[in-house]
């Protein structure tokens, strides 16, 4: 199984979205719901929403980093204009959201969401600050390994997948139980980018790639 499963017992909030029943298949087909759904295209992205440094007056504080990489089907063919979307906590490990007030301060040079479409090779780039890891109460001295949200879209809202992109080396994967729900060791590691020299600018900023392959790379429930 590359996914994780809808319910993983050390990863309580998926008690609470799991499926308590079977699935009942509706009687709408999907076409009819596709036409009534939200769809993008170019004119919804904003100049520098794949810049995530240069969305405020002054630069966020933190590690500069390039991420960049292909969305691909199965068969390893580019999936060109798909709308790529990610969301990260700051370089201090806190979100700009409501929901978290742990101790660690906000930078108002860093929303931390940014989006770009996909070029005629698949590919994506953004620009961001490495995120900082931070606790989640999940259990007993809980911290989420450092990582970026991604989200690839088709033409409408009901077209979505969400995963996660990881960086290499980090001490805390043993521990996470959002990570450790994939089953395989190999389908984790493809969350996992890699340091790319040749992505990396000097005196600039370092570089990451991650490819998001559809049906190999997990995608969250």
């Amino acid at each position: 199984m590359t996914h994780p499963p809808y319910l993983y017992p050390g990863y309580k909030s998926t008690a609470l979205r799991a499926p308590g029943h079977e699935l009942v298949m509706p009687k709408l087909g999907p076409d009819s719901v596709e036409l009534t759904s939200p769809v993008f295209g170019h004119q919804e992205l904003g100049r520098l929403d794949w810049d995530l440094t240069r969305q405020h007056s002054g630069e966020p504080l933190g590690e500069r980093i390039i991420v960049t990489g292909r969305l691909l089907d199965t068969a390893g063919r580019p999936i060109r204009g798909a709308l790529v979307e990610i969301w990260q906590a700051n370089a201090a490990g806190r979100y700009l959201h409501a929901g978290d007030q742990h101790p660690a301060p906000l930078d108002p040079n860093f929303t931390g969401a940014g989006r770009c479409l996909t070029d005629a090779d698949g590919r994506y780039r953004f620009v961001t600050i490495k995120p900082g890891a931070y606790p989640w109460r999940n259990h007993h001295n809980a911290w989420r390994p450092a990582h970026i949200h991604f989200s690839v879209f088709g033409t409408a809202f009901t077209q979505r997948l969400v995963t996660q992109m990881y960086f290499p080396g980090d001490p805390l994967f043993p521990f996470d139980p959002i990570f450790q729900s994939i089953p395989d060791q190999r389908d984790r590691e493809n969350l996992i980018s890699r340091f790319d020299m040749d992505t990396t600018e000097p005196e600039w900023a370092l570089g990451y790639q991650w490819d998001i392959v559809l049906g190999d790379t997990p995608m969250e429930a």
